[in-house]
């Protein structure tokens, strides 16, 4: 009795997934993550990198908040409003103001506002597409104090475009990265497990797939539809997705003939649970270690497509289009400086996540 009491004691302990905590999330991990996690947090330059990609992101998430053209609280005739998140008519604020929406930028609907109150504005009252008057030069214009990195051609505001662009650079990648992976991961899954027909027909495909080529379809397939968000993260999901293909496929070959999945299947245990339970987490590791470099190759795929002219919509907030801009506009150099340094940064930091995960993984690397 107390040798079975010892020993349920143990399959307990075994069971008992300790809670370890990245970045103040906490995380249940067994043996073998929580080593990978250790490796992973022990490389500084990695996993510092993870703490400054993963807050410059969470502020651009906030990106209304910081760069706005609409403040943030006003306080007009002892009433609160928030036109941040609220859109007022002008003549809530003016007698006899229109009943469209209010122009925070008009100075008679701000004096008119300080007459009977106060306004909150953000810390840089600028959006990605504000139109900004009575420059110091004409734009471009170069920073200043009230344009910290100065304006593009179209007298915007550098610094809140910088913010924008950087958001919808990070979410484009994301969202492409995630669909891509899942796609490729299912595909390569099929070719591995069945193998026979099915892998060498695949193969042909994949191979005929991607040698076509991409950046060409790409600039035909913008220029006939009108690109938008959705458009392109379809078009470069088409030729995305193979990037997990060759590498899935070969974990799933593999382990495909491993004991515990030929007894899996001599059990009667149906193929599609067989890959999900048996053979994908043993593929989920090269998975994990390629997606912050497939990450990195969308955000530049966009950054291509927008520097090209064939990218997101005319007035969107765009890395590329500043890029485009700094090249067409050699006099004024901040333009240039601005979109190199964000693109190098992110770029920069991603990459170093992306080593970090790799050598978590691996288990002949250690880090003190």
């Amino acid at each position: 009795m107390a040798t079975a009491a010892l020993d349920q004691q143990g399959r307990d302990v075994v069971r008992r997934r300790e809670w370890t905590s990245l970045l103040g999330v906490p995380l249940r991990l067994n043996q073998v993550n929580q080593r990978r996690l250790a490796n992973f947090k022990a490389n500084k330059r990695a996993y510092w990198s993870l703490v400054l990609f993963a807050m410059l992101f969470i502020l651009t998430l906030f990106a209304e908040l910081i760069a706005n053209d609409k403040p943030l609280l006003v306080r007009f005739d002892d009433a609160f409003y928030f036109p941040a998140f609220k859109a007022y008519s002008e003549d809530v604020f003016l007698e006899d103001g229109f009943p469209t929406e209010a122009d925070y930028t008009d100075s008679f609907v701000t004096d008119a506002i300080k007459e009977k109150g106060w306004i909150i504005w953000p810390l840089i009252p600028y959006s990605y597409d504000t139109i900004i008057y009575n420059l110091p030069s004409p734009a471009p214009s170069a920073p200043d104090g009230r344009n910290w990195l100065g304006t593009d051609d179209q007298a915007r505001d550098v610094l809140a475009r910088v913010i924008y662009g950087f958001r919808i650079s990070v979410l484009f990648g994301l969202c492409l990265t995630i669909l891509s992976s899942v796609i490729g991961v299912l595909a390569g899954a099929i070719q591995g497990y069945f193998g026979g027909w099915t892998d060498l027909l695949f193969q042909r495909f994949i191979e005929i797939w991607t040698s076509m080529p991409t950046l060409f379809l790409l600039i035909i397939l913008a220029s006939v539809v009108t690109p938008s968000f959705g458009w392109l993260l379809l078009l470069l999901l088409l030729f995305s997705w193979t990037a997990l293909v060759n590498v899935v496929r070969a974990e799933f070959l593999k382990a495909r003939n491993y004991d515990f999945v030929r007894a899996a299947r001599a059990l009667g245990v149906g193929p599609v649970t067989i890959m999900i339970r048996h053979v994908l987490p043993n593929a989920m590791v090269a998975t994990l270690t390629f997606m912050p470099f497939i990450l990195v190759g969308a955000i530049t795929a966009l950054t291509s497509l927008d520097f090209l002219g064939f990218g997101l919509p005319a007035g969107s907030p765009s890395l590329g289009e500043l890029l485009n801009q700094g090249k067409n506009n050699l006099q004024a150099p901040w333009l240039g400086i601005a979109g190199f340094v964000v693109m190098a940064v992110m770029l920069s930091l991603l990459v170093f996540i992306g080593e970090g995960v790799r050598d978590a993984f691996d288990p002949r690397k250690t880090f003190k």
